[in-house]
């Protein structure tokens, strides 16, 4: 049985991430991992901040902080709201690590050992008044094409042309607002992307054939257009240095790796810092190098793509070592806000802290996944997050867990009442609950996040329609053995409930298990054969009824959303 790699693109440094951020990546890699888990896998899930950068440094200059100071606290802030999340990282860590700094001057000594990393002159911006080369998004000025005066060397934000730091108008430097600036020759590393072209393009052939067509597509659209060599090492102070064992004089100037070069390596870095917690008993290079049993899944937006799909993969194998390369890319398009782009650099959209303010975790990670930007972008507005909270998990799920047990209570007490033998409908019901579970464990095993949703939710279904069959509050007026035997059969229900919906609300999940006084609080998965007997909860077993599980959004509610977050036509762009 293959044991199971999984990691979601780093989450950048420079502040809280919105909620498209989350359902691109550290979502729905959770939700896989924690079926995973339950059915009985092996699963390592790995995650990180990617740290360095030009925006880094420029974000802790902002903040009036040293750049490693500033990374450390938003480590730290980001993973104590992956936390409220329930992100059930295996490790979080930090691409500034020794570990990443170590295994990124491997491989580029590696790469430069069989000839794909090369020394050129370039002719680059230097501030005078900075004493320093400034990389792209070091030099601000007003955009020849829109006349917009933030706009970077490397991009204009506002209309997005790609721009050359020389296209700016009254350019000047990010860091002292200085225009005293002039253009010199400066020395750079270069990735031969283009010697690896050939190799890259016969490992997507192999590899990528069952992508999805996102990933794919955008892949292949990459190698069409041909690989071209890549400067990989910026003038900044923050980041992995140039060894000075292979460039002295590279090293002497402080030159660092530029940060797409050395954040997917903070995948393999990740799993060093996680397997030096405990020596004895992890083996991080069991995972990652002559890996032969690990498959390996990549989450990420499809913006990331063309760094994991074909400048990473060229990485590795330049190297000539036996590193282990992903085996499934699941992309994922965009979710937008009331149609426009959610930005962290202009505060558009719902950001990951303010959603938890709002209301607990499972009910954002449910309705994204179940709205989760797979096949084209999706759009958040406040009115479908309500109507998809208050159909699915407040009137589906929550009302009849909460209708099934007290009414029980009321009527028979705090045991689960025993009632007569499974009878027909029950075992129609059975029958129904395992080809349920089937079609929903098929999705999950796909990555079809939107259908496994679907699954799920028919699931939950149909134990309303089965309760509104048999209708135990009219069946106990003739018959209180009948009614018995329904509400046992609804309680099973609900401790299946408890165990499948896991994955998408594991709090919600532990809340529905823990009403049950079971021996233990076993959350692994059922088989099909238990899911149509129905018999995981036996009569006489002591239950309690939680608190609701799912609070209805109102009008009022849904008011005070739209003043706070925005919604509608103005906030489309």
């Amino acid at each position: 049985m293959a044991r199971h790699l999984i990691t979601s693109a780093l989450p950048y440094i420079n502040g809280i991430k919105h909620l498209g951020n989350m359902v691109g990546s550290m979502l729905p890699a959770d939700v896989y991992a924690r079926f995973l888990r339950q059915t009985g896998r092996e699963a390592l899930y790995i995650c990180a901040t990617d740290e360095h950068g030009t925006p880094a440094e420029l974000a802790a200059k902002e903040a009036g902080l040293p750049v490693d100071t500033f990374c450390a606290q938003q480590h730290d802030a980001q993973k104590a709201i992956y936390d409220g999340f329930g992100l059930s990282f295996d490790y979080f860590g930090r691409s500034s690590s020794p570990e990443n700094r170590e295994i990124t001057q491997h491989f580029a000594r590696q790469l430069q050992k069989n000839g794909f990393i090369e020394e050129r002159a370039i002719r680059q911006v230097y501030s005078l008044a900075d004493g320093r080369f400034l990389p792209d998004r070091y030099i601000v000025g007003t955009c020849p094409h829109c006349g917009y005066d933030k706009a970077r060397g490397d991009q204009c934000e506002n209309c997005t042309r790609v721009l050359d730091p020389t296209d700016l108008i009254d350019a000047r430097s990010a860091i002292s607002g200085s225009s005293d600036l002039e253009v010199r020759e400066t020395k750079h590393l270069f990735l031969l992307q283009s010697k690896l072209q050939g190799e890259v393009e016969a490992w997507i052939d192999e590899h990528g054939k069952d992508w999805p067509v996102l990933a794919s597509s955008i892949a292949r659209k990459w190698l069409t257009e041909g690989l071209n060599d890549r400067a990989i090492t910026r003038d900044l102070d923050w980041g992995v240095p140039v060894p000075a064992d292979t460039w002295p004089e590279l090293a002497a100037e402080g030159k660092v790796f530029y940060v797409w070069f050395d954040a997917p390596v903070e995948y393999i870095g990740a799993t060093k810092e996680w397997a030096d917690q405990d020596p004895a008993n992890r083996d991080w290079k069991s995972w990652w190098y002559e890996a032969e049993d690990v498959r390996y899944t990549q989450f990420m937006a499809k913006d990331n793509v063309p760094f994991h799909t074909v400048m990473f993969p060229a990485t590795e194998l330049g190297t000539r070592e036996p590193w282990k390369t992903v085996d499934y890319v699941k992309a994922f398009n965009w979710l937008t806000y009331y149609g426009g782009k959610f930005s962290t650099s202009q505060k558009r959209g719902i950001f990951t802290d303010a959603a938890l303010e709002v209301l607990p975790a499972d009910y954002w990670r449910y309705f994204l996944i179940a709205n989760a930007p797979e096949s084209d972008d999706s759009s958040f507005t406040w009115e479908h997050f309500a109507a998809t909270v208050n159909k699915d998990l407040a009137d589906t799920l929550g009302n009849f867990v909460n209708r099934v047990l007290s009414f029980s209570r009321k009527r028979f007490g705090d045991e689960v009442p025993a009632g007569l033998e499974e009878g027909e409908a029950e075992a129609q019901l059975g029958h129904q609950i395992a080809e349920l579970l089937a079609e929903y464990e098929r999705h999950m095993e796909e990555l079809q996040f939107r259908k496994a949703a679907q699954a799920l939710r028919a699931l939950w279904s149909a134990g309303n329609s089965y309760l509104e069959t048999k209708a135990p509050w009219l069946e106990i007026k003739t018959n209180p053995e009948g009614a018995a035997l329904t509400l046992r059969t609804a309680m099973n229900l609900i401790h299946l409930y408890a165990i499948v919906s896991e994955p998408f609300i594991p709090a919600s999940a532990a809340a529905m298990r823990s009403a049950f006084q079971l021996e233990a609080d076993n959350a692994t998965w059922v088989t099909q054969d238990e899911a149509r007997s129905l018999t995981f909860v036996p009569a006489g077993t002591p239950f309690t009824v939680p608190p609701v599980l799912f609070a209805k959004i109102t009008e009022d509610d849904l008011a005070a959303y739209r003043e706070r977050f925005g919604g509608g036509e103005e906030t489309a762009v």
